[in-house]
């Protein structure tokens, strides 16, 4: 039997995990569930120099993966950096992978999307190294690392073979960044000369801001790849693109370890209320288990919902709907067992 770490997190978090779970049990997978604490909440409680206890590090090392609900995090200084960026430098997640895909019947503003946003997850400004010189002056270092940027090339391209598209973007400001953004468009172009039959764009990110908005199509069909900062934003730009964050699932992969998280945060003001989308968080789930080898129950969740998203009866109100987060969740269920 797998094993997969969930972290419930904070704010609308436990109840979209919770309803996930019931997903998941419905197509009884054969994966064992370890609930683990970790957030703001719980550091608010506890304390300590971090959002992640001790056990639930111990508790993440044994098991195959985790899946874990949003969490907050404080932008104040000197406290804890977040959950999803301790575990993904822990584990070297270096991959952050976002599908973006227009869901049947509901088309968003700009048309139908379809394409693959993949962020370098480690590093960056990422690595938390600021400091403050003066009442006047802050610094912030960003690492770029050859071996990072290489890695994460080799996982976009292989992404993009892996859906017989045609085509990489990577995403620099190598213009104005010439050595640390300049050495990853040189990583990505060295990565390129082992894949003849895929095309390797290079778009500065602005261009690409302003292209995402002006003609989304022509990125359909396309992997798109830069350092961790850039493709934070513009993926959570992407996901207009598709009406609404709360249906953006995503996953971050290393070697030998994955985690799987919705896209959009903890929105503590909906906390309790039965209203938030739950497509992410049960999207996110249903790619991991595909990722454990779960690869039927997977797709059968990945159908149901876009069956739910397709009917437009029981769907959440960001969906044009009047259903709850379970209500919705029901409707997903019901769908597994036709």
């Amino acid at each position: 039997m797998k094993r997969a770490a969930v972290i419930k997190g904070d704010g609308v978090g436990p109840e979209l995990v919770e309803n996930a779970v019931r997903v998941i049990k419905a197509t009884k997978a054969n994966v064992e569930i370890v609930y683990c604490d970790a957030g703001y909440e719980w550091w608010e409680k506890n304390g300590g120099p971090s959002f992640i206890p001790d056990e639930t590090w111990k508790k993440l090392e044994s098991s195959d993966c985790c899946l874990k609900g949003p969490t907050t995090t404080l932008p104040i200084p000197n406290t804890p950096r977040s959950v999803a960026v301790s575990i993904r430098q822990r584990f070297d997640l270096y991959a952050n992978v976002r599908p973006i895909k227009t869901f049947p019947n509901h088309v968003g503003p700009l048309g139908e999307v379809d394409m693959v946003m993949v962020r370098e997850a480690t590093e960056g400004l990422y690595v938390g190294l600021e400091h403050r010189l003066s009442d006047d002056v802050s610094i912030a270092l960003k690492l770029i690392t050859k071996s990072k940027s290489t890695k994460v090339a080799r996982f976009a391209f292989e992404e993009a073979s892996r859906r017989s598209w045609s085509k990489v973007v990577a995403i620099s400001k190598a213009n104005i960044l010439k050595v640390t953004d300049g050495l990853f468009l040189e990583c990505v172009r060295n990565v390129s000369k082992d894949f003849p039959g895929i095309e390797l764009e290079d778009v500065f990110i602005d261009n690409f801001a302003q292209q995402l908005v002006k003609n989304p199509q022509r990125y359909n069909k396309s992997v798109i790849v830069g350092p961790n900062l850039y493709m934070d934003i513009l993926s959570e730009e992407a996901s207009g693109l598709i009406g609404s964050i709360g249906l953006v699932y995503s996953g971050n992969f290393g070697e030998k370890y994955a985690m799987f998280e919705p896209a959009h945060g903890s929105a503590p003001k909906y906390r309790g209320l039965n209203k938030t989308n739950p497509t992410a968080t049960i999207l996110s789930a249903a790619w991991m288990l595909d990722y454990l080898g779960m690869k039927e129950e997977s797709k059968a969740i990945f159908k149901a919902v876009e069956q739910v998203i397709s009917e437009g009866r029981h769907v959440t109100y960001d969906l044009g709907g009047n259903s709850t987060t379970s209500e919705m969740t029901d409707a997903i269920i019901e769908k597994l067992r036709l």
